[in-house]
């Protein structure tokens, strides 16, 4: 019933649409109706009548009939147009539900969730949803007037012949609810194997470039056969048992009409049924069945799109893990003075990533980050911008709580630049302008002059019209690298977070680039990780993080003269080039 619920709010807005829907399928199941009754008082009456009757009566009955059909017609279209109309318009609703409610969720969810699957739960389960939102109320509600309309006429024309037809239609029924319970469960893991293999799909085509770099294309070719076998085995359980239930029902409609014969003719055999009576019940008995074969046609229809919106429900029911305080404030006049006050942390309560971490950065400072890989750089940057939740702590900007500050003026006080930069697929002006879409020309150039990237572009054919590719392939690492440094120039936050935006440059680039962060990182509080450690020797405060936590702090010639891990690291990488002192 809840899940009926949250489906029939998507009617609301086009009740009208809904309700005119439901009302033609009246209109063509009253006129579906009426026929064998025109046909039977035209037998009874008329047609017992001499010609010249039959000629003068026979020139409105055609006219009625006419017009009925033209109605019929009319009725017809709209549910067939307008009444998909309005499943597309509750598709389109859904998806943008959908689609909304994805943007909200926390970075966790993504953690453990493959694009894959989402894509399948945006695309092909709203598909089936938006099929079961049209013909599920016409189809049940012409089907239920048929059916009840056909059985009234047919307990008048025969209560015995009826009661027996009732008998056979309750086992009917009992047959193909047990069958429903196991097509659900089949179709239910229909929906998910299709998801393996989107989730296969997404990932492979993602990782073209690995793919082909490695010679792998029959390693990926034997990934996929395996999920899409397995989709296929899930299918072809899902039409052994349609099958079962097609050919069951389609047994009990040929026991319908081997009841109507050899009932019917021991009744007409007593004379309690005449024979034209009998061809009428045939008439309604066509009628009484139709609808029940829709129904029938109808429950692979209506088990895929209550699977699918089984799975949309399951992901709107997922609550954002960090979502605004209720009375949340906007963080204004930043200063940028950043504290990290006894701060752990840990992934889903497994070991902690961070532990008791205590740091204070000073407004328009620059703390560097160092150590080994696993040792909590990221995740350290991660918890200021709230993309995660502290576990215990607290982090606090100017002094304030970062969780009793709203997230859009949080993140919108700070710019984060990192190694893997993610380019959209469209041209160079829209990815600058990202970082402030209302921004104006002369504004996007600068911040593209400040990136060290204008000439560059002006230099290509297009321009800052040139398309960039997917995921920017037709761009260099440190092309992209400039790009992503100009959008945060545009939207130019007080905090800035550089997490290894120079390591996987080469030397050229990583000169132009390291410009470019060093104009940035002016008059901002800046959190830095770095793998080179040639461009932090001037920060204010070198944090280095291990797994164990903060194993050393202070400026880069204090470190060099503890002979600590941080010595180590730094001599390692300019060994030859500088000696120990």
């Amino acid at each position: 019933m809840e899940l009926f619920q949250k489906f029939s709010k998507y009617y609301r807005p086009y009740r009208f649409l809904f309700y005119m829907d439901l009302f033609c399928a009246l209109i063509v199941s009253a006129i579906d109706l009426s026929f064998p009754l025109i046909l039977n008082i035209l037998n009874r009456g008329v047609f017992l009548g001499d010609g010249e009757n039959i000629i003068k009566i026979i020139g409105y009955v055609g006219v009625l009939l006419l017009v009925m059909y033209v109605v019929r017609y009319f009725a017809q279209y709209f549910i067939t147009s307008w009444g998909h109309i309005m499943g597309a318009r509750m598709e389109s609703d859904m998806r943008q539900d959908l689609f909304s409610h994805l943007q909200k969720l926390s970075f966790s969810y993504y953690d453990k969730n493959n694009t894959g699957d989402m894509m399948s739960r945006i695309v092909s389960d709203l598909f089936d949803i938006s099929e079961l939102a049209h013909h599920g109320p016409e189809n049940i509600f012409m089907s239920m007037l048929k059916i009840a309309g056909s059985f009234i006429i047919l307990f008048l024309l025969n209560v015995k012949l009826t009661l027996i037809l009732i008998g056979v239609t309750i086992v009917m029924i009992l047959f193909s609810y047990v069958r429903n319970k196991k097509m659900r469960a089949i179709f239910m893991d229909n929906r998910l194997k299709i998801s393996g293999v989107n989730s296969r799909v997404q990932d492979s085509l993602s990782g073209i470039r690995v793919v082909k770099s490695f010679v792998n294309e029959a390693y990926e070719n034997e990934r996929f056969q395996e999920s899409n076998q397995t989709f296929l085995e899930s299918k072809n359980r899902s039409y052994r048992t349609m099958g079962g239930y097609m050919a069951g029902n389609s047994f009990f409609q040929g026991l319908f009409y081997t009841i109507i014969i050899v009932v019917g003719g021991l009744l007409i055999a007593k004379d309690e049924l005449v024979a034209t009576d009998l061809a009428l019940y045939v008439l309604y008995v066509n009628i009484y069945m139709n609808p029940i074969e829709l129904l029938l046609n109808f429950t692979e229809q209506f088990q895929k799109g209550y699977a699918g919106f089984r799975r949309f429900v399951e992901v709107l029911d997922t609550e954002a893990e960090i979502v605004d305080a209720m009375n949340a404030t906007e963080l204004v006049e930043v200063k940028g003075d950043i504290e990290y006050r006894d701060v752990s942390f840990s992934y889903d309560d497994s070991v902690s990533v961070l532990n008791h971490m205590s740091v204070e950065i000073k407004a328009g400072e620059t703390m560097a980050l160092v150590g080994p890989s696993g040792g909590g750089k990221t995740t350290f940057c991660s918890l200021l911008p709230r993309f995660y939740e502290v576990t215990e702590g607290a982090v606090l900007i100017d002094g304030k709580d970062i969780r009793s500050l709203t997230l859009e003026s949080l993140r919108s006080a700070i710019g984060i630049v990192q190694q893997d930069v993610y380019i959209f697929s469209g041209n160079i002006r829209d990815n600058i302008a990202y970082g402030r879409l209302n921004a104006t020309e002369k504004e996007i150039h600068e911040a593209a002059k400040n990136a060290n990237i204008h000439e560059f572009i002006l230099s290509l054919p297009e321009g800052y019209d040139t398309f960039v590719g997917e995921r920017g392939t037709r761009l260099s690492g440190g092309q992209k690298q400039r790009i992503a440094i100009a959008r945060v120039f545009l939207k130019n936050p007080k905090i800035l977070i550089l997490d290894e935006a120079t390591s996987a440059l080469d030397n050229e680039s990583e000169k132009y680039i390291q410009e470019s962060l060093e104009r940035l990182s002016e008059n901002r509080t800046t959190i830095v990780i770095a793998h080179r450690l040639s461009t932090i020797r001037n920060a204010d405060e070198i944090v280095v993080l291990t797994d164990e936590g903060i194993a050393e702090r202070g400026k880069h010639e204090v470190l060099l003269k503890k002979d600590g891990i941080y010595a180590r690291y730094y001599y390692m990488q300019f060994e030859g080039i500088e000696n120990r002192e």
